[in-house]
């Protein structure tokens, strides 16, 4: 990815395709700012565009995909053993009733962390959303549950250390004009990783698209490699969107509390998923779910369970 600036943006996409030694057609390119003219040399603007040559995200894509495909073979593995270890367990237990807990399969349709990304019921149709399955162990302990979180607390700020340093010597190779990157614990399973800086907005990208890619290629990294999740937050464009949405969601509310179910508006990108994480959290004892218009346009349904 290259940000380009020229006195038009027919000179800076012939400085694109230079630098990328290529076709300006091999070029996927987004004008950020339009050039103008001005009047006796006062009130100029040059052009400015980011270019990235197509093969590139190709690339990029084909290694995300095969993230996403080891971390599955992950996930298979790790099911095993704790099946093996049930079964071990319940040959040392006494023959007594118990009540089966089902599992849940959950989807994520924009493949965000789960700090601030709610899961997809099972039933919606998500195209290629990845499936997470949430598993609950009848034999669960409760000391070896402190135990596994004291660790888990030790391990964060050391994993945010490494983290830390990976990801700033990442985008120090970039063309942006962006501050030390902070990554922190947020949680004992979620680390934050904030961007700031004059060019932080660039990564936001038109309705948030570049901020979906960047979410999803982090998250990917630091989950197969750490098993943590992730909240992304670039020049407070996390923060604005929760607080756009709940005010949104008051008026939603209201038709909730007063009628027992609503259904939203159209919403699109991280809203959807705000929405969806805010109103499950108010209203556990409802039906709560993403679905969608043929034209494949999200909205979220609240009902009782016995009218879904």
């Amino acid at each position: 990815m290259k940000k380009i600036e020229a006195e038009s943006l027919n000179q800076a996409y012939a400085d694109a395709a230079a630098h990328f030694e290529c076709s300006v057609t091999e070029l996927k390119i987004e004008i950020v700012q339009q050039p103008v003219k001005g009047f006796l040399g006062f009130f100029k603007k040059s052009a400015i565009i980011v270019a990235v040559r197509t093969a590139a995200v190709e690339k990029e894509a084909v290694k995300l995909v095969e993230n996403v495909e080891k971390k599955r073979e992950l996930k298979k593995k790790k099911e095993v053993k704790k099946v093996v270890k049930k079964e071990q367990k319940e040959e040392y237990k006494e023959k007594t009733p118990k009540e089966e807990t089902p599992s849940h399969t959950m989807l994520n349709d924009t493949i965000m962390p789960a700090s601030f990304v709610s899961d997809q019921d099972e039933d919606d149709d998500l195209g290629s959303g990845l499936d997470y399955t949430a598993d609950y162990d009848d034999e669960y302990d409760e000391n070896e549950s402190h135990e596994e979180e004291e660790v888990s607390n030790s391990n964060m700020e050391s994993i945010a250390g490494e983290v830390d340093a990976q990801v700033n010597k990442l985008f120090n190779l970039t063309c942006f004009n962006i501050e030390k990157i902070e990554v922190s614990a947020y949680d004992s399973e979620t680390l934050l990783v904030e961007f700031k800086g004059d060019d932080a907005a660039l990564l936001i990208g038109k309705e948030g698209y570049r901020y979906k890619a960047l979410s999803y290629m982090i998250f990917n990294w630091i989950n197969s490699k750490y098993e943590v999740q992730l909240r992304l937050e670039i020049a407070e464009f996390l923060k604005n969107q929760e607080e756009s949405i709940g005010r949104y969601l008051e008026s939603v509310y209201q038709n909730i509390d007063r009628d027992g179910r609503a259904q939203t508006k159209i919403l699109d990108g991280v809203l959807v998923q705000i929405a969806l994480k805010e109103l499950r959290e108010r209203y556990a004892d409802k039906y709560v779910v993403i679905r969608s218009t043929r034209d494949g346009l999200k909205y979220i349904i609240v009902n009782d369970y016995y009218n879904n």
